[in-house]
């Protein structure tokens, strides 16, 4: 890297050379307008380095150690982050180079909104870094570049040999899902990657890796930094709660290589139930695996790769399962089922329906209210935090057992389900979905005054008998 920077012609506008000057204040200003410049031009990262002359690049050597520098009784790495909206991925590089100390800077590129520090944008003007907000022609440009690149067409890797282009990438697993043979030769299998817009051939004739050719088929997403908290967690916690976690696991594959393996590792992990039928006793996972499929796949689809710092994350726990993913929905929560589809990251749903793995019609909350019915499981739960969406399954509960909230969130999925399937729910279908004997169906029918009480479903037509009388959601 500092070879192929210091070949550069002069100092550009999303590259630095410093000797020595290891500023605290002045490296948060660079990181904000390196970040930006890198967006305008196109650039998946920016680069500060320190040993090297500013004029020449003759490599000199630097007194800058990042990893020892403190600031304000911090570490520098520490207090810059702290100091940056949004959190950008930044990593300092130490290294000897020639018998001399160098060191990178390595700045990911600004992706959906300018980056701040200390309160202030900054943008590089030739070799100078001034306030965005005095030149708003480049903030213009800079807003209209975050419109124009979607956040998988942007380079994970820039510059790539062929060789390693292999070798980070899972390129076997992208014919087998594809149903494709394997080409005979490394120019056949990089054309196939390059028609998918998972790398892209450079002016030098080397490749770059698209985040979406990351995220889907890498190998290890450590090795792409700022790919690496994409990975899927999943926790397992001793009982309901989160004070004691038995085991925890990062993902390392990207998600289409990995997806089976993921959905089976968290199956092995479910606890199960025994269910009696027939005269035969048998064990049945706690929750229905196209339900955990589904949830697991909107979370990677639906995510928000704009927010750092932060990945789909899968907890088990002894009577539920929480699904997160960053970013807020698309759609109002309540309006799951009906909505028509609306994918944040287009192109990765696009691939991962090709192969099979998910759906672009929307269908697949549907399918998990479907399950958890078929199951006789309470209906699933849909919270969003400031930042983040959260599914959740629960386990099975008797009738007896579900509180106020359970009955009426069962009931509004229920009418939703029956609904798109252009069936208006009764007292009868709510009554078989809940498990509730005919004899007790005036149980039934206060779980759906309930329901009418707090707007959630209204009757389909308010002239019919009580016996005849069936119900539709509210937004219907």
């Amino acid at each position: 890297m500092l070879h192929e920077l210091c070949n550069l012609p002069k100092e550009t506008e999303w590259v630095e050379f410093k000797h020595n000057n290891a500023d605290p204040q002045m490296i948060g200003e660079y990181i904000s307008a390196l970040a930006n410049s890198a967006a305008l031009l196109g650039k998946q990262f920016a680069y500060v380095v320190w040993g090297v002359a500013d004029e020449d690049h003759a490599l000199l050597g630097t007194d800058f150690k990042p990893s020892t520098t403190r600031h304000k009784q911090q570490e520098l790495e520490s207090w810059l982050l702290q100091k940056l909206v949004p959190k950008i991925h930044f990593q300092f590089f130490e290294f000897d180079f020639g018998g001399k100390a160098c060191a990178i800077l390595e700045i990911t590129a600004a992706n959906h909104t300018p980056v701040q520090f200390d309160g202030t944008e900054y943008v590089r003007i030739g070799s100078y870094t001034k306030k965005l907000k005095d030149h708003p022609a480049k903030e213009r440009e800079l807003w209209r570049t975050f419109d124009k690149i979607p956040f998988e067409l942007q380079l994970a890797a820039e510059n790539q040999s062929s060789d390693l282009v292999l070798k980070l990438l899972d390129y076997p697993a992208y014919f087998e899902l594809m149903d494709l043979p394997l080409p005979d030769n490394r120019i056949g299998i990089l054309n196939a990657l390059e028609a998918d817009r998972l790398i892209v051939k450079s002016d030098s004739g080397l490749w770059h890796i698209a985040n979406l050719g990351a995220v889907l088929f890498a190998k290890q997403l450590k090795e792409f930094s700022h790919l690496a908290r994409k990975a899927v967690r999943v926790v397992l916690y001793k009982g309901n709660n989160r004070i004691e976690t038995i085991r925890e696991i990062g993902g390392t594959k990207g998600y289409a290589s990995g997806f089976e393996g993921l959905i089976g590792f968290i199956n092995n992990l479910l606890p199960e139930n025994e269910v009696i039928g027939q005269a035969l006793r048998k064990s049945m996972p706690m929750f229905p695996e196209l339900a955990v499929r589904e949830l697991v796949v909107n979370a990677i689809i639906h995510q928000d790769f704009s927010l750092t710092g932060t990945g789909p994350m899968i907890e088990i726990f002894s009577d539920r399962m929480e699904i997160t993913n960053p970013g807020i929905p698309l759609v109002d929560t309540q309006r799951f089922l009906d909505s028509p589809p609306r994918s944040r990251n287009e192109a990765l749903a696009s691939f991962l329906r090709r192969i099979g793995v998910c759906e672009e019609r929307g269908s697949g909350i549907d399918k998990v209210v479907f399950e958890t019915e078929t199951y006789q499981l309470p209906a699933p739960a849909f919270e969003v935090t400031q930042e983040h969406t959260r599914a959740i399954l629960f386990g099975h509960k008797d009738f007896k057992d579900m509180d106020k909230e359970d009955r009426i969130r069962a009931c509004y999925l229920h009418c939703c389900l029956k609904y798109v399937n252009r069936e208006p729910m009764n007292n009868t279908s709510l009554r078989e979905r809940l498990g509730v004997d005919v004899k007790n169906s005036a149980m039934v029918s206060r779980i759906i005054k309930l329901a009418l009480d707090n707007n959630l479903i209204r009757p389909y037509d308010s002239e019919a008998g009580t016996k005849a009388m069936r119900y539709i959601p509210f937004w219907a």
